[in-house]
């Protein structure tokens, strides 16, 4: 039997009110979700319609962290940067006590001084032995003239033979005393140079540019070598690492263009190119979020964007954030208009744009 014309409108009303209520229900939950829908609705608009030669999968954007650490033993006496800030490349970060090593630069100074001058008493030591062989050997010469007419004995002789080689021997003995004292010299100046080092190394700097992502050690403590006093994040190499799965690893080339979206800002692109991908698989990390996923093997892969990029961008730049990547297999391929390089507003007027 057909409905009646009354109930027919009633259903329709009754669907058009459903329609009306998931679409305020989207639009609220937009407003209080902005990345997670965002990126469903971006899974829904263009997940299925990838083309050929295109793959997305999840990631995480991460930094090189560099440990700022003692090279030796002490206490701190200041640390001088804070978590979060930006600090330029041989910053001075923290300083140690290097009382003690300053009162052994002393003592060793000292003690080239004395080096010196018992070198300078040795080299004229050597001028007089080498005084007393020259009479020696004249000597001995006199003799031996004196023995062929028979005017000495030959014990007169053989006395002056054994005062000349006498002579040689302490001259051959203050030469010798002369090149301990030079190697002394030698060992004192090495020992100098090496606490100045010890001295400068107490003074903590960092190694390249980077912001504070850890402050490890506060003032007043000790600590032995290699202890960390703060972490940097190298704001200038940045990378999302992924994880390919075997049927596609092996299509991805070094260099491969890459699109990272951000779950903390879905409506940007941000370009980027493969620059590692691991040689031997592995089980999915356990942070990927189904178990199906954890329990394939994939490939480890590194996504990193252009040093430049992210120099004009350091501002924004942060590590530990999820998203998704979308790479290109294929480079023959043009990438889809709505996957376009789309970069945040320029956030420092006192840097060049990056057009």
């Amino acid at each position: 039997m057909a409905p009646k014309p009354r109930g027919r409108r009633r259903w329709l009303l009754g669907l058009l009110v459903v329609a009306i209520a998931a679409a305020v229900a989207v639009w609220l939950l937009r407003g209080a979700f902005p990345s997670s829908l965002e990126r469903l609705l971006g899974t829904w608009a263009h997940g299925d319609r990838l083309p050929e030669g295109f793959i997305s999968t999840n990631g995480r954007l991460e930094a090189t962290e560099i440990d700022v650490a003692t090279k030796l033993p002490g206490r701190i006496l200041a640390v001088l940067a804070q978590e979060g800030d930006t600090v330029a490349a041989q910053a001075v970060l923290a300083r140690l006590d290097t009382a003690s090593l300053e009162a052994q630069l002393r003592q060793t100074r000292a003690e080239a001084a004395r080096v010196e001058h018992e070198r300078e008493y040795a080299r004229a030591l050597v001028v007089q032995r080498e005084g007393e062989q020259e009479y020696a050997e004249r000597e001995l010469g006199r003799l031996q003239d004196l023995l062929g007419r028979k005017h000495v004995s030959v014990d007169q002789v053989d006395q002056a033979r054994t005062q000349a080689k006498t002579a040689q021997a302490a001259l051959r003995a203050a030469r010798i005393k002369v090149l301990e004292t030079e190697a002394a010299i030698a060992s004192a100046t090495a020992q100098i140079d090496r606490i100045a080092v010890d001295i400068t190394e107490g003074t903590l700097r960092a190694p390249r540019r980077g912001r504070v992502l850890y402050r490890l050690a506060e003032p007043g403590e000790v600590l032995g070598v290699g202890g960390k006093v703060l972490t940097l994040l190298d704001l200038s190499d940045v990378y999302m690492v992924l994880f390919l799965p075997e049927t596609v690893a092996g299509r991805v080339a070094v260099g491969a263009e890459v699109r990272l979206q951000l779950d903390a800002a879905p409506e940007y692109l941000i370009p980027a190119h493969i620059d590692f991908v691991a040689p031997r698989a592995q089980f999915t990390p356990k942070q990927v979020e189904t178990r199906t996923e954890r329990e394939k093997l994939v490939f480890r892969a590194k996504a990193r964007i252009d040093p430049a990029l992210l120099t004009r961008y350091e501002p924004l730049v942060k590590s530990g954030l999820p998203g998704v990547a979308t790479l290109r297999l294929d480079p023959g391929v043009p990438w889809p208009e709505w996957l376009a390089p789309k970069l945040p507003p320029w956030p420092d007027p006192s840097r060049p744009s990056p057009d």
